[in-house]
C-alpha cells in the first residue's frame, strides 16, 4: 500500500462527516487484512494514532470498525507499535468515561486474541507481561466494579492462553485476585473465580498451596454465608480446572464442604456443595474414592428435599402423578418463583448423582441397591428442570451398566446380585413410574421418559416386551398431540424403532392396530425429518406383522393397503428431500419383500418405479438395495416386469466410480440370476460378462471375491453363457493368481468357481485345459526383475495356484489320480526345477486334505527326501505337504509324523511344524475333532518331551501344537499344562506360558471360562527368576488384555505393580565387553 494511499485515508478518518470517517476506516481494514501491506515506520505510527484517537470517536459504528482494525494491525506493525497500542488501551481502561473504558476493553481482548501463541514468540512475552502488570495493579487501585469486571475478565483471557509465560506475574495476580472474593458485587466474585480457576493451570505448587491454604481458613472462618458460598464456589471451580492438582486436598476441603450442606435456611449454599461433590467426583476420582458413599447419602437425602410441596407417600404411584399433572397445567411457575430455591438444590443433588454413577462402574451393584430405586421414586418430580436431570442420572447410570455387562461374561451377568438382573427387578417399576408422565402435556419431560427407555432397551433388548401395554398408549399420544414439537415426534418414532427392532415380533400384534395409524399419520408429515424416521420405522414395522424367518398366526391383511399406499405416496413424489427419497425407496422394498405375494395387483404399477429411481444417479444405489431385497424374497416375486430393462442398467454400474454402488450391484446380480435366472436372456448374461473382468484385481480384493461369487452362480444358472470367459474373466484371473495378496475370502471364491466350472465341462474349458492355463506360471515362469530370481512369481501365489490346481483335482477324482502320479514324479525327479517341486509338493498337501493318498507308495519317500534340500522354501512346502497329508488318513500318516519326530532330531523343527498343520487342520470341525481324540494323549506326551528344546524356534512351534490342541479338550489339558509350570526347567516353563497365549482368541471359546479361573497362576510368571519365562509372560499378557481383556480385568491390580517393574533399567543385567554393550531386560521393558 502507498504512503499516498495511506495519507489519503488517513485524511478522511479526519474529517467532520462520519460517514466519510467510517468509509476510510472500512477501507484501512481491508487493506490490513491483505498479507501484501508493507508500512514504514511513519506510517505505522500514523495508522496507530489513528485508530487509538477513533476509539473515542463519537459514532459507535466508527468506533466499531476502529476496534476490529487492532486485530490485524498487531501482525502489520513492529513490537514498539503494539506496546503503545497496549499502553494506550491499559490507560484508557481507567479512564473517566464510561464509553471509552469499554470500547478500550474490547480492543485490548482484541489484541491479545491476536497475539501468537507460541512462548517462543517475544511480542507475546512482552506484551503479556506489559498488560498483566498494569492490569494487577488496576483491580487492586480501582473501586469501580465495572473496570474490575473488564480488568479480571482479561486477566482470565491471558492467563488461559499465556499463564505458562507469566510465571514471574503469578503471585501478585493471586495477591491482587483473592480480596476480590469478598468484593461486595456478585459479579465481581464469579469473575475472580474464573481468573482464579485459569490461573491454577500453570502457578507453582507453592502458590497452589497457598491458594488452598486461603480457602481453607476462609471457609474455617465462615465470616459470612455470602462469602462462604463464594468460597466454595471457588473451590469446584479450582477443582473442575486442575483436579489433578486438587486431589493432593481434597481430605481437608472436604469436611467442609459437608459441613455447610447441612444448614437447612441456605439452599444457595447447599446448591454450591452439591456443584463441589460434582466437581470432586469429576476431576480427583482417585481421592474422591472414600468419600463417594457419604456424597451418595446426602444426594439421596437432597434430591428429595422439597419443602414447600407435600408428596404424599402412601399414594405417590397413583394420586401424586394426577394432580403433578392438574396443578401444572394450572400454574408451572408456581413452584419456581424467586422465593423457592429447592428445587436448584434437587437438580444440583441429580447433577452430582449422574457424576457419580457415570464414573464408578466397579459400584455398580450397590448403586442398584441404594440409588437406582430412590432414583425411580423421584421421577415423579414436579419441577420440570430438576426432572430432565433425574433422567439423565438415570440414563448415566443405564449407559454405564451397558459399558460394564458389553465386557462381563455369562456367569457374571447371571449373578442374582448382578446389575442386569437387578435392573430387570426394577423394569416393572421403572415403567410403572413414567408411564403417565407419556401422556403429560410437558414435552421436555415425555422426551425424557423416551431417551430413558430407549437406553433400557439399549442395555436390556426384551425388557420391555411385557410393559407394551403401558407404553403404546404415551407413543400414540405423542405422535397424535397437536401440541408436540417436531423434535417430540422425531424422538417418540426413534424410540419405537428401537422397541420394533429388539423385541420379538409376536410381542406388537396386540399393539399392531393401535400403531399403524400413527405411523401412517406420521408418514405423510409435511415435515421431511418426521416422514424420514416414520418411513424407517415402517420399514421395521412391516418385518413385524410379517416376518418371513418364522411362522405366525398374526392377520396382517387389514395394514397392509395403508401401509403400501403411504409409502408409494412418497416412492413416487420427486420433489421431497433426498433421504426420504431413499427411505421411502428402502421401505418399499421391504414392503414388496414381506407383503409382496398380497400385493400382487399393485406390482404392475409399483416395479417399474424402482427402474426410474435405478436410472437416478442419486437414488440408484438405495433402488439397487431395494431390488436386491425383493429378488431374494422368499415369497419368490413375479418380477417379469423389471429383470430385462434392469439387467443393462445393473451392467452399466460395474463401470462406475463408486465402490459402493459396484459392491451393491454385485450382490444383486448374484441374487437374481439365483433367483430369476431363467427370466434373463443371453444378451442379459453377456451384457454382464462383458464388465466383469476389470472387477478381478488385486486393488480390491473384496470386489473380487464377490465377482467369483457372480460367476459361480452364473455357472450352475446358464453356464454357456461361461463359454467366452476365456477371452476376459480368465486372463484376469491368471494375473491375479500371481498376485502376493490373493487370500481369504478372495481366494476361497475364486476356488468355488473354479469346482463349479471343471464341472461344467464345456469346450475348451475341461480339467486339463483349466490346469494347463493355471500351471503355466509354474511351468513357464516369467522372471520377477531382470536378473531373474529362484521362483518367477511370488512364493504366496505357488500356495494359491496349489489351491486352485487341488480344486480341481477332488473335483475330478479320476484325473486327479493322474495328477497325483505326475507330481509325486516330479518330486522324486532330480532334473525338476525348485519352482515346480515347490509347486507339486504345496499341491500335494492341498490335494491330501481331501482325497486319501495311502495308495502312493512313494508319498512318504518323496516327502522326506524333500527335507533334505537346499531350498528352504521347499523344505517349508515339504514339511507343510505332510501335514496335510496326514490329515486326510491319521491312523497311516499321523503315528509315522510322530516317530519320525522322534527318530530324526535334525528334521525335529520341520516335523514338528508338520504336526501343527494336522491339529490345525483337525480342530476345525467337530467330526473332525472326534477322529483326533484317540491320538490327543500320544500327541501330548511327545510335545511335552520337547517342551526344554534349547532352540527357540522348536518350543514356539511346541508352544503352539500344545495351544491349539488345548482347545480341543480344555477341562482334560488345561489343568496339564497348569502343572507343568512347576517344573524346574525355565525352557518348559516358558514353552507352557507361551502354549497360554495360543489358547487366546478375539472370539468366544469353551475354554474361556476355565482360562478366566487359572490365568492368574500363568501370569504369576512374571516374577519368574529367569528373564525369559518373564518375557513369555509379558507377550501373553499383552495378547489377553488386548483380545479378551475380560480374563485379565480382575487380576490388574496384582499384575499391574509387576509390568511397571519390568520398566526399571536394572544396571545390574547390563553387561559390558569389549566392543558391544547389552541390556538383557531391554525385551521386557518393551514388551
Amino acid at each position: 500500500m502507498s504512503h499516498y494511499h495511506i495519507s489519503s485515508l488517513l485524511e478522511k478518518m479526519k474529517s467532520s462527516d462520519k460517514d466519510f470517517r467510517f468509509m476510510a476506516t472500512n477501507d484501512l481494514m481491508g487493506e490490513l487484512q491483505r498479507d501484501s501491506i508493507k508500512l514504514d515506520d511513519e506510517s505505522e505510527r500514523q495508522v496507530v494514532q489513528m485508530l487509538l484517537k477513533l476509539l473515542d470517536d463519537k459514532n459507535g459504528e466508527v468506533q466499531n470498525l476502529a476496534v476490529k482494525c487492532l486485530g490485524p494491525l498487531v501482525g502489520k506493525v513492529k513490537d514498539t507499535q503494539v506496546e503503545f497500542v497496549v499502553d494506550t488501551l491499559c490507560a484508557n481502561m481507567v479512564s473517566g468515561k464510561e464509553q471509552l473504558r469499554d470500547i478500550s476493553s474490547i480492543g485490548l481482548k482484541t489484541v491479545i486474541a491476536e497475539l501468537p501463541t507460541s512462548a517462543a514468540s517475544p511480542l507475546a512475552t512482552n506484551i503479556c507481561r506489559r498488560v498483566t502488570g498494569k492490569l494487577t495493579h488496576t483491580v487492586t487501585k480501582t473501586d469501580d466494579v465495572s473496570v474490575q469486571l473488564e480488568v479480571l475478565e482479561i486477566l482470565g483471557d491471558l492467563l488461559t492462553k499465556y499463564g505458562g509465560l507469566l510465571q514471574s506475574f503469578h503471585a501478585a495476580i493471586q495477591s491482587a485476585l483473592l480480596p476480590q472474593l469478598t468484593s461486595s458485587r456478585m459479579a465481581v466474585r464469579k469473575r475472580t473465580i474464573i481468573a482464579l480457576s485459569s490461573l491454577v493451570h500453570s502457578s507453582s505448587s507453592a502458590l497452589f498451596a497457598e491458594l488452598i491454604d486461603h480457602l481453607l481458613v476462609e471457609l474455617t472462618r465462615n465470616k459470612s454465608r455470602s462469602t462462604t458460598r463464594t468460597y466454595i464456589q471457588c473451590a469446584a471451580a479450582i477443582s473442575r480446572a486442575a483436579g489433578h492438582r486438587m486431589g493432593e486436598y481434597l481430605a481437608k476441603i472436604f469436611p467442609h464442604v459437608v459441613t455447610y450442606c447441612q444448614p437447612v435456611d441456605d439452599d444457595e449454599l447447599r446448591e454450591y456443595c452439591l456443584q463441589a461433590f460434582e466437581a470432586f467426583v469429576s476431576r480427583c476420582p482417585k481421592e474422591v474414592t472414600p468419600h463417594v458413599p457419604q456424597i451418595i447419602d446426602i444426594c439421596l437425602d437432597l434430591i428429595t428435599y422439597d419443602p414447600n410441596y407435600n408428596y404424599d407417600s402412601e399414594d405417590e404411584q397413583e394420586t401424586m402423578e394426577t394432580e403433578d399433572v392438574e396443578e401444572e397445567a394450572e400454574s408451572d411457575e408456581d413452584y419456581s418463583d424467586d422465593d423457592d430455591m429447592s428445587w436448584k438444590v434437587r437438580r444440583a443433588a441429580a447433577k452430582c448423582l449422574s457424576a457419580v454413577l457415570g464414573s464408578r462402574p466397579e459400584m455398580l451393584a450397590d448403586l442398584y441397591k441404594t440409588v437406582s430405586p430412590k432414583l425411580i421414586s423421584r421421577f415423579k418430580e414436579r419441577e420440570e428442570n430438576v426432572k430432565a436431570d433425574v433422567f439423565a442420572a438415570y440414563i448415566a447410570l443405564l449407559q454405564q451398566t451397558k459399558l460394564v455387562t458389553s465386557r462381563a461374561t455369562e456367569d457374571d451377568l447371571s449373578q442374582s446380585e448382578g446389575p442386569i438382573v437387578m435392573l430387570q427387578t426394577q423394569t416393572p417399576q421403572i415403567v410403572r413410574s413414567i408411564h403417565k408422565q407419556l401422556t403429560e402435556k410437558s414435552v421436555k419431560t415425555r422426551q425424557g421418559c423416551f431417551s430413558l427407555l430407549t437406553q433400557l432397551v439399549s442395555v436390556l433388548p426384551g425388557v420391555l416386551g411385557d410393559h407394551l401395554g403401558a407404553i403404546v398408549p404415551g407413543i400414540q399420544f405423542s405422535l397424535n398431540d397437536r401440541s408436540s414439537t417436531s423434535n417430540m415426534k422425531i424422538d417418540t418414532l426413534t424410540f419405537l424403532h428401537v422397541l420394533l427392532t429388539n423385541l420379538p415380533s409376536s410381542v406388537f400384534h396386540l399393539h399392531v392396530v393401535n400403531l399403524v395409524p400413527v405411523v401412517v399419520n406420521a408418514v405423510g408429515d409435511s415435515f421431511y425429518k418426521i416422514t424420514s424416521e416414520a418411513l424407517l420405522v415402517t420399514q421395521q414395522l412391516v418385518r413385524v406383522i410379517r416376518p418371513l424367518d418364522h411362522e405366525s398366526s398374526f392377520d396382517f391383511h387389514p395394514f397392509v393397503n395403508p401401509l403400501f399406499k403411504c409409502t408409494l405416496v412418497r416412492l413416487k413424489a420427486a420433489d421431497i428431500d433426498q433421504e426420504v427419497k431413499e427411505r421411502a425407496i428402502a421401505c418399499m422394498g421391504q414392503i414388496l419383500t414381506n407383503l409382496g405375494d398380497v400385493l400382487a395387483y399393485e406390482l404392475t404399477s409399483c416395479l417399474p418405479v424402482f427402474i426410474d429411481r435405478l436410472r437416478n444417479e442419486i437414488t440408484r444405489l438405495a433402488a439397487v438395495k431395494a431390488v436386491s431385497m425383493i429378488a431374494g424374497s422368499p415369497l419368490r416375486l413375479d418380477l417379469n416386469a423389471i429383470v430385462s430393462s434392469a439387467m443393462p442398467l445393473l451392467a452399466s454400474f460395474l463401470r462406475k466410480n463408486n465402490r459402493a454402488l459396484r459392491l451393491a450391484t454385485l450382490e444383486l446380480l448374484r441374487v437374481l440370476v439365483t433367483n430369476y435366472g431363467s427370466l434373463m436372456s443371453g444378451d442379459d448374461f453377456d451384457s454382464v460378462m462383458r464388465e466383469l473382468p476389470p472387477l478381478i484385481s488385486e486393488s480390491d480384493l473384496h470386489v473380487s471375491q464377490l465377482t467369483f461369487s457372480l460367476l459361480t452362480t452364473i455357472a450352475g444358472a446358464n453356464k454357456t453363457s461361461l463359454t467366452k470367459i476365456r477371452e476376459g474373466v480368465l486372463p484376469a484371473i491368471l494375473n491375479l493368481l500371481k498376485s502376493a495378496l490373493l487370500q481369504g475370502g478372495a481366494l476361497s471364491a475364486l476356488l468355488l468357481f473354479l469346482r463349479q466350472l471343471v464341472l461344467a465341462a464345456l469346450p475348451g474349458l475341461g480339467f486339463s485345459d483349466l490346469l494347463k492355463l493355471l500351471t503355466d506360471t509354474v511351468y513357464s515362469p516369467i522372471p520377477m526383475s531382470p536378473t531373474g530370481t529362484t521362483f518367477g512369481v511370488h512364493k504366496q501365489a505357488f500356495h494359491s495356484v496349489a489351491k486352485c490346481s487341488a480344486v480341481l483335482c477332488v473335483a475330478c477324482p479320476d484325473e486327479g489320480i493322474a495328477v497325483v502320479n505326475q507330481l509325486v514324479a516330479e518330486i522324486k525327479s532330480k532334473d525338476t526345477a525348485d519352482s515346480v517341486r515347490l509347486y507339486a509338493l504345496l499341491s500335494l498337501g492341498e490335494i491330501g486334505k481331501d482325497v486319501d493318498l495311502s495308495g502312493q507308495p512313494e508319498l512318504l519317500t518323496v516327502i522326506e527326501d524333500s527335507f533334505l534340500h537346499s531350498s528352504e522354501e521347499v523344505k517349508s512346502a515339504a514339511s507343510h505337504a505332510l501335514g496335510n497329508v496326514s490329515s486326510g488318513n491319521l491312523a497311516k500318516f499321523l503315528p509315522f509324523v510322530l516317530q519320525e519326530i522322534e527318530a530324526q532330531p535334525k528334521r525335529q523343527y520341520l516335523l514338528l511344524h508338520s504336526l501343527k498343520e494336522v491339529i490345525t487342520r483337525q480342530s476345525g470341525s467337530p467330526s473332525s475333532v472326534d477322529a483326533f481324540k484317540p491320538f490327543v494323549n500320544s500327541v501330548w506326551t511327545l510335545l511335552f518331551k520337547h517342551c526344554e528344546s534349547s532352540e527357540e524356534g522348536t518350543r514356539n512351534v511346541v508352544a503352539e501344537c500344545l495351544g491349539k490342541l488345548t482347545l480341543i479338550n480344555p477341562s482334560e489339558l488345561l489343568p496339564l499344562l497348569q502343572s507343568a509350570l512347576s517344573s524346574a526347567s525355565p525352557y518348559a516353563r516358558s514353552t507352557v506360558v507361551t502354549a497360554v497365549k495360543f489358547t487366546i482368541s478375539d472370539h468366544p471359546q469353551a475354554i474361556d471360562s476355565l482360562l478366566r479361573s487359572c490365568i492368574g497362576h500363568f501370569l504369576e510368571t512374571l516374577q519368574d527368576p529367569d528373564l525369559t519365562v518373564r518375557r513369555v509372560a509379558l507377550v501373553t499378557f499383552n495378547s489377553a488384555a488386548h483380545n479378551k481383556p475380560v480374563l485379565v480385568r480382575d487380576l490388574l491390580h496384582k499384575i499391574l505393580p509387576q509390568l511397571y517393574g519390568e520398566t526399571v533399567v536394572r544396571v545390574r543385567t547390563i553387561h559390558t565387553m569389549p566392543h558391544l554393550q547389552s541390556d538383557s531386560p531391554l525385551a521386557n521393558r518393551k514388551n
